[in-house]
């Protein structure tokens, strides 16, 4: 089965300084019908205005994962960590017993697009971590690559929750497969571009929601990025 949810149906908010669009039920938009899928809780595909950001908040008990498209994101933490994430590299924050941070957009002539994706974890109460590795399009062209799973497999950075999430780019005749377990959902995010998922068309912003499916296959790209998840149920 796979459902899809088109880019036009996600939620959104425009606050001026952040444009937001929200893939499942997030703050003001709280609907207990659609808080996610399978351990996925949140897809936020977020635009940050030049000079802008998000002040020091706070966060417990989940992994919180960014993967910046375009633009440079500022992150500080009260672990100590102050790093700049350009596209092209996966961050991990583990907010664990609680963890206080914030993301900025220093450029004054630049919008930071980026990807917030939050799952929950299968521990509670751990020391927050921190974590970021740089993935080289050469990686993810024409194929699914591990960029986040637990205990950092295949060199991934690591996540304290029984899924697993893949990037890829394709274009043309590049194609790629990956089963899935029948006890498990499975999750297919279009970054950008068009690509066939098990045949269906999805075009950037779309989400397929999948379940019962043994294997899924990629094909039929159009300057596609996308992101597939491996998710407890």
């Amino acid at each position: 089965m796979l459902h899809i949810r088109k880019a036009q149906e996600r939620d959104s908010a425009d606050f001026g300084w952040l444009k937001s669009l929200q893939t499942f039920s997030f703050a003001a938009h709280h609907d207990l019908r659609d808080m996610g899928w399978g351990n996925l809780r949140v897809i936020n595909e977020d635009r940050v205005a030049p000079g802008t950001g998000f002040g020091m908040h706070g966060h417990r008990d989940m992994e919180i994962i960014s993967y910046v498209l375009d633009g440079e994101l500022s992150h500080e933490d009260s672990m100590g960590n102050a790093e700049s994430i350009p596209p092209g590299e996966v961050q991990r924050m583990s907010a664990g017993r609680g963890v206080m941070h914030s993301e900025f957009n220093h450029r004054a002539d630049r919008t930071v697009h980026f990807l917030q994706i939050w799952i929950e974890p299968n521990v509670r109460g751990i020391t927050p971590g921190y974590e970021q590795k740089p993935v080289s399009a050469a990686d993810k062209r024409g194929r699914l690559v591990l960029v986040a799973a637990p205990a950092g497999e295949g060199g991934a950075v690591s996540l304290h929750a029984d899924a697993r999430l893949y990037a890829g780019l394709f274009d043309g005749a590049e194609a790629a497969e990956l089963a899935l377990s029948p006890a498990r959902k499975g999750c297919v995010h279009v970054v950008r571009g068009a690509l066939e998922v098990n045949g269906q068309r999805l075009e950037g912003g779309d989400t397929a929601l999948i379940a019962d499916e043994p294997l899924l296959r990629l094909a039929g790209g159009r300057d596609a990025e996308v992101l597939v998840f491996d998710l407890a149920a």
